[in-house]
């Protein structure tokens, strides 16, 4: 059994994929949903019990309109299917991010393939989706300031999306890129950063073993 416990993913290179096989952008994240549904089993068959995927950011709303609806469409499509497939798994679908800006019919379909899975108990996948990593600490913060008055780590850590969720062992990050982007920054704080060369699209279910070797090869050491 590894000892990987929470891989976090930083989905890049689907357009370029899509650019270097003379494809529409979109095709390249269509090609990068497929992907993440690869890696999401193979983690599983691993044992590893969170994984947790950078999907769209805050950010990413500044794309064209054009490749911002074609992105919301397909998450209204597929994300649901994908939850009754995890669902057979016993895995879990949870949603991170805020609320802000995105259609609520969306968000509807979304917390409908949450609960499709809310009673799962196998790994769990997390999706970042309209998500940016200091958005996050400023709405925990928030939250903690009116509930719990005084604002410490531990309050700020107990208002985090889906707190339940833990810190992330190693941050894997595809297309040869080598920066965050705001992904989980609290969260990461100690995690392992490993860049891979492909894009994304590329993904395949092998690939978990390499990056849990690579994981296992890593000394953890946590400031001490």
């Amino acid at each position: 059994m590894t000892e990987l416990k929470h891989l976090g993913v930083i989905c890049d290179g689907n357009r370029r994929w899509a650019k270097a096989q003379g494809l529409p952008t979109i095709e390249g994240h269509k090609k990068g949903l497929d992907a993440i549904e690869t890696m999401v089993f193979a983690a599983d068959e691993a044992g590893i019990p969170f994984i947790t995927f950078y999907v769209f950011s805050t950010e990413n709303w500044n794309r064209s309109a054009e490749e911002v609806n074609y992105l919301m469409k397909l998450i209204e499509l597929k994300m649901v299917g994908l939850a009754k497939k995890l669902a057979k798994k016993n895995g879990k679908l949870v949603i991170l991010g805020s609320k802000k800006n995105v259609d609520p019919k969306l968000i509807a379909l979304l917390e409908k393939a949450e609960k499709i899975t809310e009673n799962c108990t196998g790994i769990t996948m997390g999706v970042c989706f309209n998500y940016g990593g200091e958005l996050e600490i400023a709405d925990a913060a928030t939250i903690a300031a009116e509930v719990e008055g005084e604002i410490t780590p531990e309050t700020i850590r107990k208002h985090l999306y889906h707190p339940e969720i833990p810190d992330v062992d190693m941050v894997v990050r595809t297309s040869g890129e080598e920066r965050i982007s705001g992904f989980m920054l609290w969260r990461s704080s100690y995690a392992e950063f490993f860049f891979m060369e492909k894009f994304f699209p590329e993904i395949v279910a092998e690939d978990i073993d390499v990056i849990i070797k690579e994981y296992e090869n890593r000394n953890r050491r946590f400031g001490k």
